[in-house]
C-alpha cells in the first residue's frame, strides 16, 4: 500500500492515494462490489453512509456504464459520482461533480484463483489551504482506504465461502 503525492503538478498539488489487495475470488466476484450503490457497504459506515443512482437502471450492467451517476452522501459532505471508464471485470473509473473533485479507479487482474485489485483516488490540491491539510490528514485517508479495501477483501471471500 502507497501513497504518492507530487505538491506541484500545474501550479496546482495533486493527492494520490493507491492499494492493492489480492482478493480469493474471480474478478466478476470483485467487479459485482463495484456498483456505485454497493460502496457503502465495504467503505464504512463511518465514512459512506449512502450511495442512490440518479442516473436510469433497467438491467444491471447499467450500473457501471459510462455515464451512469449516483449520489453519495458521507459523514461530511454529499456530492455526484459519475463513471468515466468502465471495462468489465477490469477497470471501473470514476469522478465526482461538487464542491470537492476526486478521481476513483479500481483494476483488477486475475490472478492464479483471485484477483489482484488496486485502489486509486486522486485529487487535486488547488490551494496552499487544501496542501497544509492534506499534509496534516494523509495518514488517515491512507488508513481509511487500506481498511475499505480490507472490508472488501472480506465480504467478498465471505460470499464466495457461502456458494
Amino acid at each position: 500500500m502507497t501513497v504518492k503525492t507530487d505538491s506541484q503538478l500545474g501550479g496546482d498539488g495533486l493527492a494520490r492515494y493507491e492499494n492493492t489487495i489480492e482478493i480469493r475470488a474471480p474478478p466478476e466476484k470483485v467487479w459485482e462490489m463495484l456498483a456505485l450503490d454497493r460502496w457503502p457497504e465495504w467503505m464504512g459506515p463511518a465514512e459512506l453512509i449512502s450511495a442512490k443512482y440518479t442516473s436510469e437502471v433497467v438491467t444491471p450492467e447499467d450500473k457501471y456504464k459510462v455515464g451512469a451517476s449516483a449520489h453519495m452522501v458521507e459523514k461530511r459532505w454529499e456530492y455526484e459520482l459519475v463513471i468515466t471508464e468502465s471495462v468489465k471485470n477490469e477497470r471501473l473509473s470514476a469522478r465526482s461533480k461538487g464542491k470537492y473533485t476526486y478521481n476513483a479507479t479500481s483494476t483488477l487482474k486475475p490472478v492464479g484463483e483471485g484477483t489482484l485489485l488496486t485502489g486509486t483516488v486522486e485529487y487535486v490540491l488547488d490551494s496552499f489551504f487544501a496542501r497544509a491539510i492534506d499534509r496534516l490528514l494523509k495518514g488517515a485517508a491512507q488508513k481509511q482506504m487500506d481498511k475499505s479495501s480490507a472490508l472488501l477483501k472480506e465480504l467478498v471471500e465471505k460470499q464466495m465461502s457461502q456458494a
